[in-house]
Order: C-alpha cells, then sequence, then structure tokens
C-alpha cells in the first residue's frame, strides 16, 4: 500500500452536514450556500481527492450501500474510473437481492465489480457470535483482498466506507480490521458524517442515496448463538418476502423458532391490520420459523451489539 490508513480516528469536529476532518474544514462556499449542493459535493470531492493523495490505483470494498458507493463514486472522480475497483465480498450473509443490487449501482458509477469469495463461516470465532463478530467477518475480507486482489489488479490502495459518524459508535468492530490491514477512510479523513454522504449521493444522482442501511444477515442473530447456513436462508427468506408485502425497512431477528420482525413505527399499524398481519405470518412461517412476532419497539439499530459493549465499556 501506499500509505497506511491512521490506527485510530478521534471523532472530527462536525460543521452541518458535512463536519470538519483531516484535510480541514468545507470551505465557507459550502457552508454558506445552503441550496447550492454542487458547491457542497464538490468540496467533498475535494476532500476525498485530498485523503487518497499518492494513490494511484485503488480497491473499494463495496457493499452497495450508501457509504461505499459515495466513496466509490468520488474515488472514480478523483483517479479515473480506470484506477478504481469495487470488491464485493461473497457469502451466506449477502442477501442475493443486495449483491444483484451492488451490481447495479457499480454499473451506474461506471466501475467494474470484482466478487470475491469470503469464509468468515469457516472461523469459530464468526460462528460463536460475540460482540466481535464483525471484527472476524471484515478480518477475512481484508485478509482476502491483499491475498488475491491487490496483486491481481495491482493495487496500491485499499479503501472503504466507514464515515465520521461510525468512528464515534461503539458497536463497529470491524473498524480495528482496517486498521489490522492498513485500510484506507477516506470518508472519515474528509469529515464526511452520514447526513453528508447522503447529501452527496442525492446530488450525484447515486440510486443508493436513499438506500436504508442493510447490514449483514448475521447481525439479525442474536450474540453467543451460532451463526448458521441455515438461520442466514431463513433470515433472507423471510425478509425477501416482506419486502414483497411493501415495507422497504425491516429487521427479522431470528430467535430460533421465533422470528422477531422489526419495523419503523410508522408502519407498525398496518403490520398488525389485516390483509397484511395474516400475510406477515405466512411469509415468516414459510421461511421455515413456527412464530412471527412483531416488536412494538419498532426498528432498533445495533440492537444485539450496543448493551453488549455498553456494558463491557462501563
Amino acid at each position: 500500500m501506499t500509505r497506511p490508513a491512521t490506527a485510530s480516528h478521534p471523532a472530527p469536529a462536525r460543521l452541518p452536514s458535512g463536519g470538519t476532518g483531516a484535510v480541514g474544514p468545507l470551505p465557507d462556499a459550502a457552508r454558506d450556500a445552503r441550496g447550492d449542493e454542487r458547491v457542497f459535493t464538490d468540496a467533498a470531492a475535494d476532500r476525498v481527492a485530498a485523503a487518497l493523495a499518492g494513490v494511484a490505483r485503488l480497491g473499494v470494498a463495496f457493499s452497495g450501500g450508501v457509504d461505499s458507493s459515495v466513496l466509490l463514486a468520488l474515488a472514480v472522480r478523483a483517479l479515473g474510473a480506470d484506477r478504481v475497483v469495487a470488491i464485493l465480498g461473497i457469502s451466506p450473509s449477502l442477501a442475493e437481492q443486495e449483491r444483484i443490487d451492488a451490481h447495479g449501482i457499480a454499473r451506474v458509477i461506471g466501475v467494474s465489480v470484482v466478487e470475491l469469495r469470503t469464509h468468515e463461516g469457516d472461523r469459530p470465532e464468526y460462528i460463536a457470535n460475540g460482540p466481535d463478530r464483525c471484527f472476524h467477518c471484515k478480518d477475512e475480507l481484508f485478509g482476502r483482498i491483499t491475498d488475491e486482489v491487490v496483486i491481481a489488479h495491482r493495487l496500491d490502495g485499499v479503501a472503504y466506507g466507514e464515515n465520521a459518524d461510525d468512528v464515534v459508535r461503539p458497536d463497529r468492530p470491524g473498524s480495528r480490521a482496517a486498521s489490522d490491514h492498513r485500510v484506507l477512510r477516506p470518508l472519515v479523513d474528509a469529515g464526511l458524517d452520514k447526513a453528508a454522504v447522503r447529501r452527496v449521493a442525492r446530488t450525484l444522482r447515486l440510486p443508493s442515496a436513499d438506500k436504508p442501511a442493510a447490514p449483514c444477515l448475521a447481525s439479525r442473530i442474536p450474540h453467543h448463538q451460532s451463526v448458521t447456513p441455515t438461520k442466514l436462508r431463513q433470515i433472507e427468506s423471510a425478509e425477501t418476502a416482506l419486502r414483497r408485502l411493501g415495507f422497504a425497512e425491516l429487521r427479522v431477528r431470528h430467535h430460533g423458532d421465533i422470528a422477531r420482525v422489526e419495523l419503523p413505527a410508522d408502519d407498525l399499524p398496518r403490520a398488525v391490520t389485516e390483509p397484511l398481519r395474516e400475510e406477515i405470518r405466512r411469509a415468516v412461517t414459510a421461511a421455515g420459523f413456527r412464530f412471527a412476532v412483531v416488536d412494538l419497539a419498532g426498528l432498533q439499530s445495533g440492537a444485539f451489539t450496543l448493551p453488549l459493549v455498553q456494558v463491557l465499556r462501563g
């Protein structure tokens, strides 16, 4: 690699929808011209380009989510499409629709996709599903990128889409794997938080601009309950069926025979009203669960990991 990623990233001071980062604050023009999204995006692109200084050929760990999509698009802007490769990790924890969507987004950006088969499911630490599961998943991905992709595609840098909000979250152990493998974090270095990333994505008209977060399927299994291909297939099948019923954002949490369905609060009334109530039950039981439960707490990001890491941190 041309340059290592910083081992730890302090939380950057923030400006509205953009923040500040290692390459300095956004220009006054970007802050003052609130309606000029193009000015803001140009400034963000300049900062990402500065964070990639010295990199001639870049691989982007790509999932099709808004963060990695914006990173991929801005890397192409900085380096050119012929010097950027999107690397998509393929395993049972990636839903097939996510795979299809990622290819579509990469085509819009104009970048080829390298699919990389990963085997985190062979790792006992990953199967054990502790709060550090994401570390073992990312360690597998970044290790295989180093071993199989870097030389084949003559890369001198690998980056992934961590943003400035992720830095301050305690439930992101994958960040440690990025540091171990010297993976770059250009969005963090540019001080771009989630709001800024979505703002840039909308300006660039990326298909993922308003895409809900889609963590891997393993995140639906409570910690210390094993991750297995069968459970992942059940979760994917149930979530796919529920999306066909019109629920765009959801999680199906795996509790053995019970599927605990999390939906945004606004979707709860229709989810428990006929005919959807019965259709949800049928969709979930067809996926292999005995019982379907709609969680009245609604959609909960980090539902399994955050309580544990908060206890561990005292």
